[in-house]
């Protein structure tokens, strides 16, 4: 039998993005677009910190400045109005590149997102139901939605902010290597001390959002359970408790992230100190260059805006950087959860036709590494009988059911359909052959119309209403305000667990199937509505194979064959009158259950 537990596996992908960046190699030439873009923008954005000193430089200088030269024309007036019509070029330019990267970014942040979340729910989908059981509901939860959403904001304008302030630092660090080399040094003195620090920040932050998203999964697991547990939080008036453990996780997020917080908040003001530092070297040292006459005026106001064009926009490193964070702590929990590998794996088989014959030869099996459940049990269900599998709690029934749907494999002996081993057929080629009704009935929200065709969703509402009838479940049905169209809340929990049960075995019948299987399918009913549905049962059983686990023996006493379990092994089989006939754990059992009833 399959297993997995709840730790994810220590991914071995070399850096987050790069793993994206090979996983979705379809949008490489949009990701291209999106840099050459910003780019662009980015040029356009230094501009006009260019112009003013040409402006200035007009200014000063008149027939002698740089725009006079370069255009041929002498008159100041002239020159400025040449500048102010490239200055309204430019903004037009920058406004429209603006846009259009990040209408690039955004489409391209939201299409990975949902790609993403597509890849990984589907993976999941694939998993193990051992794998599920061993995991919270939140937990995945919090992966397959928060995870998916933090990455959908980094990308939708955290890669641009990076992007830009690279190039913000070769832009303008090419304006001053042309203007001055010697301020060229002092301005980006600052910068070494900003990446080591950035580095240095990014070492200690990365350890503390790992542990966000932890406790956030421990927040997502913790309320999803207690929600599907309402009623019995209230049930044991345990409504403060629960409180109390939500506020424990709660607290332990808000500490987690404080942690968080407190290491990147410090971030900018020692930024800004650097920044001080080079601001300061050129307003007075360019200034005194200026004043000597070894700098032009319009050149020395220029580096005064580009300094601050320079060092400023680092100051939102720290916030990029924790967006980044973030971000690469989602990407590692998500590809931890896609390097889950399922253990049950589909054949390639899809079988023309099915009898419905099922066999276990020599079984055993188990949950996880625990011991075996199941222990060497041979047994045969004809093509188109009906038997039932009975005994105590603990007996090994759910399991072997399992076995027949494959939820699980055996750890020894086969399971087989029609002579075929379950393992060489397809997905379709087995569960496509089986109508299945649970103990615990799940019902989707949406209408009783849609939850009873969600086996077979093409069906008519002709077939529906026969599917409801043969599990007599119409009459409720029928009796509801809006009848078939009536809204069913989520999980069912709007009706009774009598009337769950029933419109499970209707959504069973109306797939179909060669083969039935229903695990305690009228434990939920009164015997009024027992006797009803073994009637339907009865007549949609006929010519259909159909296995039946049961703690009540009055369900399947009509039974072709009745498979008794006890401590995983088959103790006796035989029809209700033959058990009942000799003495055995079946004829004590109808004992005590006829008794009681006749109490």
């Amino acid at each position: 039998m399959s297993g997995s537990t709840s730790t994810p596996p220590t991914p071995t992908h070399a850096h987050p993005l790069a793993e994206l960046w090979v996983r979705y190699r379809q949008y490489r030439a949009r990701v291209v677009l999106a840099f050459v873009l910003s780019t662009i923008r980015k040029v356009m954005d230094v501009m006009p910190e260019l112009l003013i000193g040409a402006a200035i430089d007009v200014v000063v200088r008149g027939a002698d400045s740089f725009v006079a030269s370069l255009l041929g024309v002498p008159d100041r007036h002239q020159q400025i109005l040449w500048l102010a019509v490239v200055n309204a070029v430019v903004w037009v330019l920058e406004s429209t590149f603006d846009y259009l990267a990040a209408l690039t970014w955004r489409n391209l942040a939201q299409q990975v997102e949902h790609d993403l979340r597509l890849e990984t729910y589907g993976h999941v989908q694939g998993l193990d139901m051992a794998w599920h059981e061993s995991r919270s509901t939140g937990s995945t939860l919090a992966v397959v939605n928060d995870d998916v959403n933090q990455l959908e904001r980094f990308l939708d304008t955290g890669v641009d902010r990076l992007w830009t302030l690279a190039l913000n630092v070769v832009l303008v660090g090419a304006v001053f290597a042309a203007s001055s080399w010697t301020l060229t040094l002092l301005a980006f003195l600052p910068i070494p001390v900003i990446i080591l620090g950035s580095l240095w920040f990014q070492r200690r932050l990365e350890p503390r959002y790992a542990a966000v998203r932890s406790t956030v999964a421990r927040i997502s697991g913790l309320v999803s359970g207690n929600l599907g547990g309402m009623a019995t939080i209230k049930s044991f008036t345990a409504e403060e408790r629960e409180l109390e453990r939500v506020r424990e996780a709660s607290d332990a997020y808000r500490l987690a992230n404080a942690d968080a917080i407190r290491a990147s908040a410090a971030f900018v003001p020692l930024i800004r100190m650097a920044i001080l530092v080079g601001f300061t070297m050129t307003l007075l040292l360019g200034g005194w260059m200026a004043l000597d006459g070894t700098l032009e005026i319009g050149l020395y106001s220029v580096l005064v805006f580009m300094t601050q064009r320079l060092l400023w926009p680092l100051t939102s490193v720290g916030e990029v950087l924790d967006l980044y964070q973030r971000a690469m702590a989602s990407v590692r929990r998500i590809l931890a959860l896609l390097d889950e590998k399922p253990l049950t794996l589909p054949g390639d088989r899809t079988p023309d036709a099915v009898t419905g014959r099922l066999e276990l030869r020599g079984v055993r099996a188990g949950y996880a590494d625990g011991p075996d459940v199941l222990h060497d049990v041979d047994l045969v269900v004809p093509a188109g009988e009906v038997h039932a599998v009975v005994g105590p709690t603990g007996a090994g029934k759910s399991s072997l059911l399992r076995l027949l749907l494959r939820f699980t494999d055996p750890r020894a002996g086969q399971v087989l359909l029609d002579g075929i081993d379950l393992r060489e057929l397809t997905w379709e080629g087995l569960r496509g052959r089986i109508g299945y009704v649970a103990q615990d009935v799940f019902l989707f929200e949406g209408s009783i119309a849609d939850n009873i065709a969600y086996g077979r969703p093409g069906a008519t509402r002709d077939e529906i209403v026969r599917a409801a009838e043969q599990a007599q479940a119409a009459e409720f049905v029928e009796a509801m305000p809006d009848g078939y169209d009536t809204h069913v809340g989520e999980r069912g929990v709007t009706l009774s667990g009598g009337q769950r049960q029933r419109l499970a075995l209707a959504r069973a019948i109306l797939r179909d199937p060669e083969v039935l299987i229903l695990d305690e399918a009228t434990s939920a009913v009164d015997n009024e509505t027992e006797a009803a549905i073994q009637r339907s049962l009865a007549e949609v059983s006929k010519g259909r194979t159909t296995v039946m686990v049961a703690h009540r023996l009055s369900t399947v006493r009509h039974a072709d064959r009745i498979w008794v379990l006890a401590a995983g092994r088959v103790v006796d089989a035989g029809t209700h009158d033959e058990l009942v006939a000799r003495p055995g754990p079946y004829s004590e059992l109808w004992s005590v259950q006829t008794g009681a009833l006749a109490d």
